[in-house]
Formats: C-alpha cells, structure tokens, sequence
C-alpha cells in the first residue's frame, strides 16, 4: 500500500524506522527487533540506507519482510550522494524487483573523507536530483523526502532552506518527513510557512524518543535540534540514572505525540532506532487514542 494512500486515512497513527546491520552476524538481532515493531501494527515502517549503500542489501531484505511476513507497508530509504548514476539506477531496479511501492529519496550523510570534497562534478549533490531520477524510473513509486521544522544545517536560512523544499516536491515529492524535534511549536511555525510557500504534500512529524543522556549531543550535532529548557531539565535530573531516564524520555515523546494528534495532526513517525521495547511502550501509551 502506497503511504499517500495512508496519509488520507482520518484516524490517529504511528510509523516506526529502523536500520539494518552493518555486518551479517548483526543480521539476526536487527531482524528479531524489527519483527517485534511490526507486530504493533504500525500504520508503516521505514527502514534506513547505510552511508554509500553498504547496506543497501540489508535495506531491501528487511523492508521485504515487513511487508511479506507481516502486511507492513514499507518504506526503503535510498540514498545518492558521492554515488554514480549507474549505481543508483542498480538500486531503484533492486527496489522494483523486491516489490516495494514506497521510497524515501535522501541525499544522505557526506561520507567523512568526501567532507569539504570539490562536489562539481557529482552526479547528485541534492536530493532533489534523485527525486527526480525515481519519478523518471519505470515504476510506479510512492516518493517521500526528508524536511527540517528548523533549518538544514547546510542552508544559509530558513527562507532558503524552504525554496529548496518546494523544488523537491515540484520534482515529485509526494509526502515529506521532518527530522526530530523537541519542541512542538517549531514544527507548527514551520507548517505555516511552508504552506505560504506553496508547499501542500502531507507533513509527517518525526519524534525521537530520548532514552539515555548519550543521545543528546548525537542529536544536536544530527539535526541541530533546538533542546528547550522543559527538555534539559528532564536531561539534568534523570540522565544519570538509565532506568528513570529512558522512562522520563519515553514519557517525552509521548506527550509530543499527543500534543500533535490534539492539534490535527493525524500520523506521527517515531524514530525507534530498533529497540522494541521503546516502540511498544510509547504504542501503549497512546493505545486508546489510536484505537488498539
């Protein structure tokens, strides 16, 4: 099923994202995590592409079994930067080949010895490239793309930033997903301006439950997510303790969710980051207003 399709429904959901190894004997860990997120049911799952497609196999293997073995719509991301033309079209036939209807087109992380590269003759420096290869492929693909409620770390502002966005989806974006955020407010900004803009696609909010201390600077050098003083303060009190922090972190999230859902907003896509028990939890806290 296609995730437009899903976006038209009027009933409150949630997707999860995971990520495949990065080596075989990691294969069976990340499988078993990521069937225990399917089995909540999720409205889709998406799964990531490894840096420079080396984990590409992995990518279409997962999403094939999200979709086969539990009737999961999946959706495989597919990244192009520093890649050749001939490699990414390899990749969109291995993703026609493997069935799956929905893409996530990204440019990807530049590989840290790429970093400060002379980028002129890449065959992809922007997403919106890759976009517009997929719309160009024989395949009748269901194509997402990535969005920042604040500003991409690459743009000069935010102005520019959404000029960029609305090219992406004029080459033939037809839902975008935002990368985390911590305040709810930056997203409800940026909602408003996109649709001044012109931009008119579904918007679905990513929400990344923090469970441990360690993952804030992660996250901030990421995305540099703005981290409100409510949220530090959770940080400074129970980042300490493992137990209190991945329960004060879920807690987080869930109340980002609900607030979301409260003001319209009807699909929210969790960063689960493969752990079962984070996704499952948050999916129970919310269990009466999705209706499970």
């Amino acid at each position: 099923m296609k995730i437009i399709d899903l976006l038209k429904k009027d009933t409150p959901s949630l997707s999860f994202e995971v990520f495949p190894p990065k080596t075989d004997t990691a294969f069976e860990s990340v499988r078993v995590a990521t069937e225990e997120i399917a089995k909540l049911r999720p409205s889709f799952m998406s799964v990531t592409y490894g840096a420079g497609g080396g984990t590409s196999q992995y990518t279409l293997d997962i999403a094939k079994r999200i979709k086969q073995q539990y009737d999961v719509p999946s959706l495989a991301h597919l990244t192009c930067v520093s890649s050749t033309k001939d490699t990414v079209h390899e990749r969109i036939e291995d993703i026609k080949a493997a069935g799956i209807q929905n893409v996530m087109a990204l440019r990807g992380d530049i590989p840290q010895q790429l970093q400060g590269a002379d980028r002129t003759n890449w065959a992809y420096r922007h997403a919106v490239e890759l976009v517009r290869e997929l719309k160009q492929a024989d395949a009748d693909f269901c194509i997402g793309g990535a969005c920042y409620p604040e500003i991409h770390p690459e743009s000069k502002n935010q102005q520019e930033d959404i000029r960029y966005l609305k090219e992406k989806v004029d080459a033939g974006c037809e839902f975008l997903t935002t990368q985390m955020f911590f305040d709810n407010n930056l997203l409800y900004n940026f909602l408003y301006k996109i649709r001044e803009a012109g931009i008119t696609v579904p918007i679905i909010p990513g929400i990344m439950p923090i469970t441990n201390a360690n993952q804030v600077e992660r996250a901030v050098k990421l995305s540099g997510s703005f981290m409100p003083q409510r949220f530090k303060s959770l940080v400074d009190k129970f980042g300490h303790d493992a137990a209190a922090m991945k329960q004060a972190g879920i807690a987080y999230a869930t109340d980002q969710i609900i607030d979301l859902y409260a003001n319209g907003i009807k699909i929210v896509h969790v960063y689960s980051m493969n752990k079962p028990d984070v996704a499952a939890k948050i999916h129970d806290n919310l269990s009466c207003i999705l209706g499970k």
